[in-house]
């Protein structure tokens, strides 16, 4: 029997939506665009919400008309793409980055300001607190159909009051006035704040947090496919408004302590030093709760979306132990530290987001170009392209100003937006190709089915 959730019920499993997007991870970059750019950052910040906020929602309703799963959404490339993209996919927002990043962050903010009163090795605390809170993340992982208790009933509401007080303070008090932009965000502001916005992952999180979501609303009862695909969407808009109000208070933060903390290059560490300049160490507390509790909600999430979606690849290896593997996995990562992790995972965000972004952008205009398959293959081959330069150029193993010359004639290339055009001609490439060749020209609907 289908269920209808009730207002609190959608209230509980979209504050739910929005824990698994708010990691600890999550809120470090909106400080450093807002210390760093000054009185020019609701320049890069409106890019920084496009990217890190605004394509979130088109992610999830692409998802929801694909029936939550980002392999069927992928597959209208090609199978073999699906497969490959979405083990990246996993593997990226599981062990190999967003669990370690996040730990990380928590043991940056909660632990590390407070290590001048322990008389022990740094990197023996960062294993030792790493240890824990991995284990703990894996324990609250073996149960997802608790989520919606956790997550949206309890841990949402504590950390949420809990920032409320910082910003609220941060206004009333303010820290100083608002500098003049740093170089990097004097010119070219938005496109930075625009690839900025690839490092909180919320776009492929999207894709990946679409299985759990519906598993979640599947134990609570919710069985129709077009039900489900509205409180998704419903959640999804929930979601992005307290995302947009969380980036753009953390900027003002941001903006507003250098005069009292001064410039630092790491958005956990002004998080932090801002609220103990607020707040003294009951501040310092409060941020601390604060990013352990979204570090539990986001690290569970990802944890559980990997096991879950590498059981469904992999059935004879059972979820539990997939659980284990990843956390084993990012436990190692995570003890390489967070610049390590960070210069690590840019080229593979580089790398996917254009991708991402693409597909999204493909699915929600699937019945403009009557869903032909070749369409997706020209468009994500344009995108592709230019996004194995991105990560290139990322890695810096060739020299930026030697590939920012010779992709010269690709508008945005230098600011990370050189896979935009390549993108659309392909899919009119292909588009063109569906029209007029005579070979199979497969076509998918609105959800995804091939016709």
């Amino acid at each position: 029997m289908n269920t209808k959730l009730t207002a609190l019920q959608l209230l509980a499993v979209s504050f739910m939506l929005f824990a698994m997007f708010l990691g600890a991870g999550n809120i470090i970059f909106s400080p450093i665009v807002g210390q760093q750019a000054g009185s020019n950052a609701w320049v890069p910040m409106f890019g920084f919400l496009i990217t890190g906020v605004g394509l979130v929602l088109l992610a999830i309703i692409a998802l929801a008309m694909a029936g939550g799963r980002v392999e069927t959404l992928a597959e209208r490339v090609h199978p073999r793409f699906s497969f490959y993209f979405c083990i990246l996919l996993f593997l990226t927002l599981g062990p190999f980055y967003v669990i370690p990043r996040t730990t990380s962050v928590v043991y940056e903010i909660s632990i590390r300001p407070n290590l001048s009163m322990v008389n022990m090795e740094a990197n023996v605390i960062l294993f030792g607190f790493s240890f824990l809170f991995i284990t703990i993340t894996a324990i609250l992982s073996l149960n997802p159909n608790k989520f919606v208790d956790r997550l949206g009933k309890v841990i949402t509401p504590i950390f949420s009051i809990l920032l409320l007080i910082i910003v609220i303070k941060s206004i009333i008090t303010p820290m100083g006035v608002i500098q003049q932009p740093q170089q990097v965000y004097i010119e070219g502001a938005f496109l930075k704040g625009f690839t900025e916005g690839y490092l909180t992952m919320d776009v492929l999180a999207a894709f990946v947090f679409g299985g759990v979501f519906m598993k979640t609303l599947k134990g609570l009862g919710v069985l129709n496919p077009k039900q489900t695909a509205r409180i998704f969407i419903k959640s999804g808009f929930i979601t992005v408004v307290g995302l947009s109000l969380l980036h753009i208070s953390l900027a003002w933060l941001g903006a507003t302590s250098i005069e009292a903390i001064g410039i630092l290059d790491n958005g956990g560490v002004v998080l932090a030093e801002a609220s103990r300049y607020l707040l003294g160490n009951t501040g310092l507390l409060m941020i601390g709760t604060i990013v352990i509790l979204t570090g539990l909600t986001t690290n569970i999430a990802c944890l559980s979306a990997a096991a879950e979606f590498f059981e469904r690849v992999c059935p004879k290896i059972r979820y539990k132990n997939w659980i284990c593997m990843h956390a084993c996995l990012g436990l190692i990562v995570t003890n390489f530290g967070l610049n390590q992790i960070l210069n690590m995972a840019t080229p593979v965000l580089f790398f996917l987001y254009p991708m991402a972004i693409t597909l999204i952008v493909l699915a929600l205009m699937n019945n403009w170009f009557k869903g032909y398959q070749p369409v997706y293959i020209g468009s994500m081959i344009g995108a592709g392209s230019i996004a194995i330069m991105d990560a290139i150029k990322q890695t810096g193993l060739v020299t930026e100003h030697i590939l920012n010359d010779f992709f010269s004639f690709l508008p945005l290339f230098s600011n990370g937006g050189g896979w935009i055009l390549p993108a659309f001609i392909g899919g009119v490439v292909g588009y063109l190709f569906s029209i007029y060749s005579r070979t199979d020209k497969r076509k998918y609907n609105l959800k995804g089915k091939a016709i």
